[in-house]
């Protein structure tokens, strides 16, 4: 097997594990050789080579049959010479792969070159987490512990983690800084628990300088799991280490992670990455095509377009990111400038799912079910607080966030008066600077609703 082929099986990959699954775990990944049906693959972390063993091993295999190579085993490695002797087992069908014995932690290694502060671009939506983030990485005394940031996909959470890390790792190399998801954490102390080797998983996490944990919403249910990072967060706290975590809502949004939890990571500064407004989005468009002109020399971008896409895709940074992505491609490959015509029919599919309309029905069921009522009760007669609150904020939300008309909204809500869909519309208004919660629940709703 070349190097080649297994470019060629990687992009296959893709299709079947998603685009981020492959960006964070597949990608990685670097063959070494392959000698008599063994292929080895060099990994950034032995982690990172046991989380693809148990989760993508069969689908690598699988995808490496059909390009033709046949392959008995995987063998993930930091180096060539470190797993010069895998621990003799009986194959296994759910397991095909060897791990390394060394169990080195080197979190560094798993950060994402692109995600510097060099290339975060500030606007008014992201100023004040970008600002706390600076702050954490140069050091010094804060007057904040933890940082908790928030907000919805492709709105740059990971991206100002990495690049806390990046910045710590050039400006205090003797720190501990360990970077992990959720997702990581539970599958590191879920084996930790099978192998007996709780010490070692106390050890890791507790003896950080830094400790970023993304996408802290995934430990939901987790009872265990969570029992075990509340007792490393406070031991972080006590012993005065910084802690950063992200979730896609606020602390007290969570469901199914414990109160207590959520009391704490709410504790210290809690920072809103709002979505982004038009001249952010344009501003992205600048920074990456920047990036993109050195990889795709003399590609020119007719004026107009990226003030077309900041328009359209409004959503998304990931989205609109990865729009500009397959402009630039594209006109590589055709040999030819990137006009407005040209992004219409290149991204006509992008573009389309852009576009979904709001409606008020949808408002209703999303509000229903976030409070937990029957849709008859909240659009009913009844008046009691129960219903006539979240009645209000799916009045509030079908004004802001569709083109129907007050009276039209009134009709959809049992028959009422315009003005009542006005008075709701104001109680809302008013209950958002002043009752924190009825601001999540908000923003929380708009964001599932857009996305």
């Amino acid at each position: 097997m070349t190097n080649e082929i297994w470019a060629q099986v990687s992009e296959e990959l893709k299709q079947t594990v998603g685009a981020n699954n492959h960006t964070t775990w597949i990608a990685p990944l670097r063959f070494e050789e392959l000698v008599d049906g063994v292929a080895r693959f060099h990994v950034p972390t032995t982690f990172h080579g046991n989380y693809v063993l148990q989760n993508f091993g069969d689908q690598i295999l699988t995808q490496l049959a059909r390009a033709g190579i046949t392959v008995q085993r995987l063998i993930f490695a930091q180096s060539a010479n470190a797993a010069a002797a895998p621990r003799p087992a009986a194959p296994q069908p759910t397991a095909p792969a060897q791990i390394a014995e060394d169990d080195d932690a080197t979190p560094s290694a798993t950060l994402d070159p692109r995600f510097t502060f060099d290339r975060f671009v500030v606007g008014k939506p992201n100023e004040m987490a970008h600002a706390a983030a600076r702050r954490i990485a140069e050091g010094g005394s804060l007057g904040f512990n933890p940082l908790f940031l928030y907000g919805g996909v492709g709105l740059g959470k990971t991206h100002l983690m990495h690049a806390i890390g990046h910045e710590l790792k050039a400006s205090q190399p003797h720190l501990k800084v360990v970077l992990t998801s959720a997702e990581q954490f539970m599958y590191r102390f879920i084996t930790a628990l099978r192998d007996k080797r709780m010490m070692d998983f106390k050890q890791l996490f507790r003896s950080v300088d830094v400790l970023m944990v993304d996408d802290i919403q995934f430990l939901g249910g987790k009872d265990s799991t969570q029992e075990e990072f509340f007792h490393t967060f406070n031991a972080l706290i006590d012993a005065g280490k910084r802690i950063i975590i992200s979730a896609d809502r606020a602390p007290g949004a969570m469901k199914d992670v414990e109160e207590r939890i959520t009391s704490r990571m709410g504790s210290g500064l809690v920072v809103d990455l709002f979505p982004t407004d038009f001249e952010l989005r344009v501003g992205i468009l600048q920074a990456k095509a920047d990036y993109y002109r050195a990889q795709y020399p003399g590609i020119v971008v007719q004026p107009g377009v990226f003030e077309f896409l900041a328009q359209r895709i409004s959503n998304n940074v990931r989205v609109l990111e990865g729009a500009l992505t397959r402009l630039f491609a594209f006109a590589s490959l055709v040999g030819r400038e990137i006009s407005l015509e040209m992004t219409q029919d290149c991204l006509a599919d992008i573009l389309r799912a852009s576009d979904r309309k709001i409606t008020v029905e949808e408002i209703q069921r999303r509000v229903s079910e976030h409070y937990n009522i029957r849709l008859s009760d909240m659009i009913g007669p009844k008046r009691v607080r129960n219903y006539a609150r979240p009645r209000q904020v799916a009045m509030y939300l079908s004004k802001k966030l569709t083109s129907r008309s007050l009276p039209e909204i009134g009709r959809r809500f049992g028959g009422r008066d315009h003005t009542t869909v006005m008075h709701g519309v104001r109680k809302i208004e008013e209950l958002k600077s002043t009752d924190s919660q009825i601001a999540d629940d908000i923003e929380l709703l708009r964001r599932a609703l857009e996305e």
